[in-house]
């Protein structure tokens, strides 16, 4: 029988399920008021004393809800904890909005640019149009220009024949002179 007892007590230990957790007041009070509180709980959630079991196995025991006390430091441990992830999730969410902000400012920056360069390009189209029509103004003058400079060449091309033929005469006239 000393077997049976020493698994019973194994069984029974291994039955016991942790206490439902308690509810947490998150108010700030003052601490000395929490700290009555939660003496108080753990005063009046003594674990239950064991019911003698009605069954008539003589081996096998009933298993019974054990409730542990809460820790007293549960509300503050539970407080810091809070406390520290809306820290981290302030940080977290001003980073985004600070990424954010700096896209904002770099798409306010690029739409600058590409004005300013919409600018450029439409001054450098109406300067590119406006040379375009003083070309076409001047095409007249060009092609004047162009006829000239045949009619200087087919000149020239008269003047070289005309002073060939020219020498030509010299020549003959000396040759006669000389006869």
């Amino acid at each position: 029988m000393a077997a049976t007892r020493e698994e019973d007590a194994a069984m029974e230990s291994i039955s016991r399920a942790p206490a439902p957790p308690i509810d947490l007041n998150l108010t700030t009070e003052p601490d000395h008021r929490r700290d009555a509180r939660t003496n108080d709980r753990t005063e009046s959630q003594a674990p239950a004393p064991k019911r003698p079991s009605n069954n008539n196995d003589g081996g096998v025991e009933t298993a019974e809800e054990a409730t542990e006390p809460a820790e007293p430091d549960i509300d503050e441990l539970c407080r810091d904890m809070f406390d520290k992830m809306a820290v981290f999730l302030q940080g977290e969410l001003t980073a985004t909005c600070e990424d954010y902000k700096l896209l904002e400012n770099m798409n306010k920056l690029t739409s600058l640019k590409y004005m300013e360069m919409k600018d450029i390009s439409i001054n450098i189209s109406r300067n590119l149009q406006d040379l375009n029509q003083k070309y076409a103004s001047l095409q007249p003058y060009l092609d004047q220009i162009n006829q000239i400079e045949e009619q200087v060449t087919a000149l020239e091309q008269a003047a070289y024949k005309l002073d060939t033929y020219s020498k030509k005469l010299e020549a003959k006239f000396k040759k006669l002179e000389k006869r």
